[in-house]
């Protein structure tokens, strides 16, 4: 006689038990059952993707405030004619920036009860239309506490005393003198439902001014996900004390004149820097090295900057020649160039050529032992790692990254990273070897991301393994890195010599093949995805509208979406930038124009001039029960299934 199995093992009873303890009755259990099922009918949030953002932060606010281009859109569609146009400006302006606002119009003396009540009237509209598609539970979640019930009342008030009511309402706001305060807490509201998720693909530091600002409002951000770009992945290294990451950021700082991110923003310490600067370089005009920002050399604070950056250069290629020697397996000994110059001639030897350097004076390099540093030398690095290793604000932004962030993100049909999935040609991928064993495409770049994190928790521990911390260097300029995907990093190159082969920096096969469906649908099915329902979102390549380039490729399956948010890319792009959003309904590329300032456009009530190009339209919107988000949904419905059933044959019992 056979025995029955039970219809529950074990584990599944503990489990039950667990979940019991939530969901104690069978009501409260079918209660969520209903709820979770309402949810994943309601239409998918809507997502906004951007790249490449370097440090603008005064453009990555703006975006985020206008949700680009959508709270103005949302305004006409409301409003129509209703309202002049002045008055659709003045509103959107309100909604972006509610404190500066309301600031700049009691400046004005033209902040009076009349204007209140005219603009509460209109943002509890905004607000109504903004909130409709989503959960009245999840509503009031994103509602600021301290004016959560007025809000809730506002926007779901149905009767047919509603105008009655609400007035009532927005005056009693006026009458106690909260409207400023109500009008503020509304717009932050509107703002956060706009957006119900945030993805970063990649680059928010370098160039730009401002990056640890735009890194605060990361942190404060409801729901947002980095995909590490090769600029992230330097400061990223920098924090953990990666001494080559050091000076290459600091590189980077003073190319395009922002110590002042180091220094005011993260409180870096770089006087040892510039003593040793002052002391070895301050003799040399260091032609090569003035900031590419600076309009004129003979600036003393431009001219202290040349200094720096001329040292930790050097500094820099030592360093980096120095993992490049300790790691054979890389395959970058041509990169090992201080030990090609010849110092007499002033020239570097490149396979059997002679090429003439703008600057051979480097009082520092030994030509018998190029890639030592001084005891000086030694001494910067030691300081300047210990600065990074205890600035608190940027090992807290850094840990943002790290926890937020990853090498590459697969959701809702969409696979997002920064740079490239490294290729040999149209149907193979590049294989790189890590720890003996050749890896490629998807596993490769789990691997790099299980590196960076090892680093980042080990970056205190003395005798952590070097490798780890080499691997995450390759990161940056690795040939076969997905953060980088070029055959060198030609900056010594382009630095010291004119010769423009010199400078050439060959692409990896995947940016030669992005337009290739097959290469596409090959990438997509190697990390999981259906290429007929998919779509590649990447940017690092800034895409060349003045020269004709399209940001779509492969017949809309990948879209790139560095549209140079950046200014020093701007004269190569023509726009300032792309956000990619995904609604329930489409998917639609906006191109944004030049921003001009914060200040005038709370002045002026100017905006960012956008287009929108729409790439896919759904006949039927996208639930969410369509989406990743669904399908956890769906596994907490399963689970509540088989608790009631549970609770029906009495194998966990009712609380």
């Amino acid at each position: 006689m056979t025995t029955a199995k039970p219809l529950f093992s074990d584990d599944e009873i503990k489990f039950l038990n667990l979940l019991a303890q939530k969901f104690p009755t069978v009501q409260a259990a079918s209660t969520e059952i209903i709820n979770l099922e309402a949810i994943m009918r309601l239409p998918k949030g809507t997502e906004h993707f951007l790249s490449d953002i370097h440090g603008e932060y005064e453009t990555f606010n703006h975006v985020l405030r206008n949700a680009s281009g959508v709270v103005r859109r949302k305004i006409d569609d409301l409003f129509g004619k209703r309202i002049t146009t002045v008055e659709k400006r003045q509103l959107a302006t309100l909604i972006y920036y509610p404190e500066e606002k309301i600031e700049a119009l009691k400046k004005k003396d033209a902040l009076n009860n009349e204007w209140c009540y005219v603009m509460l009237i209109r943002l509890v509209d905004v607000a109504r239309d903004a909130a409709q598609k989503y959960t009245r539970s999840k509503v009031r979640k994103a509602m600021p506490v301290d004016f959560a019930y007025i809000i809730d009342e506002l926007i779901n008030e149905v009767s047919e005393k509603k105008n009655e009511y609400i007035d009532s309402i927005l005056q009693s706001i006026i009458n106690i003198g909260r409207a400023p305060h109500f009008i503020i807490a509304i717009c932050g509201f509107i703002q956060r439902l706009l957006i119900d998720r945030l993805h970063i693909i990649g680059d928010i530091f370098d160039r730009g001014p401002d990056a640890s600002k735009v890194m605060q409002i990361i942190a404060k951000h409801h729901s947002v996900d980095i995909q590490w770009g090769n600029h992230d992945i330097i400061w990223i290294g920098a924090a953990s004390g990666i001494d080559a990451h050091i000076a290459e950021v600091i590189r980077f700082s003073a190319r395009y004149e922002n110590l002042d991110t180091l220094e005011d923003a993260y409180g870096i310490n770089l006087f040892p820097l510039l003593a040793f600067a002052l002391t070895h370089y301050n003799d040399d005009p260091c032609d090569c090295f003035v900031p590419k920002t600076s309009k004129t050399v003979h600036d003393a604070n431009t001219r202290i900057t040349t200094l720096m950056h001329k040292a930790i250069s050097v500094i820099g290629w030592k360093l980096e020649g120095r993992v490049i020697k300790h790691n054979p397996q890389f395959n970058m000994g041509h990169r090992l160039l201080l030990d090609k110059i010849d110092f007499e001639k002033g020239v570097l030897k490149v396979d059997g050529k002679e090429y003439p350097l703008k600057d051979s004076k480097f009082p520092t390099v030994d030509p018998k032992d190029p890639y030592k540093l001084t005891p000086e030398e030694q001494e910067v690095i030691d300081k300047l790692r210990f600065s990074f290793l205890n600035c608190e604000k940027l090992q807290q932004h850094i840990n943002i990254l790290i926890s937020k962030g990853g090498m590459y993100l697969a959701y809702n049909s969409n696979l997002l990273f920064h740079g490239c999935i490294p290729m040999k040609d149209k149907n193979t991928f590049e294989s790189f070897e890590m720890n003996g064993e050749p890896v490629y495409g998807k596993a490769l770049c789990d691997k790099f991301d299980r590196v960076v994190r090892r680093v980042w928790v080990n970056r205190q521990i003395t005798g952590a393994p070097q490798q780890d911390f080499d691997h995450c260097w390759y990161l940056w300029c690795g040939p076969c890195s997905p953060l980088f995907g070029k055959k060198k990093m030609a900056t010594f190159e382009r630095y010291l010599t004119d010769d423009k082969d010199l400078h050439e920096e060959v692409q990896n096969f995947y940016f030669k093949n992005r337009d290739n469906e097959d290469s596409v649908d090959l990438i997509l099915q190697e990390f999981g995805l259906d290429p007929e329902k998919s779509h590649i979102i990447n940017g690092h390549m800034p895409v060349k509208v003045v020269k004709g380039e399209k940001p779509v490729k492969a017949n809309g399956k990948l879209l790139v979406i560095d549209g140079g948010m950046s200014k020093p890319y701007r004269k190569e792009t023509g726009i300032s930038g792309y956000t990619l959003i995904y609604n329930a309904t489409s998917l639609i590329m906006v191109e944004h124009q030049p921003f001009s300032s914060q200040t005038q456009a709370i002045e002026e009530d100017s905006d960012i001039i956008s287009s929108r190009q729409v790439m896919t339209l759904s006949p039927d919107p996208i639930c969410v029960g369509q989406t990743d988000i669904g399908k956890e949904l769906r596994k907490q419905v399963d689970d509540l299934q088989k608790l009631m059933t549970a609770y029906n044959l009495g194998v966990v019992k009712e609380r």
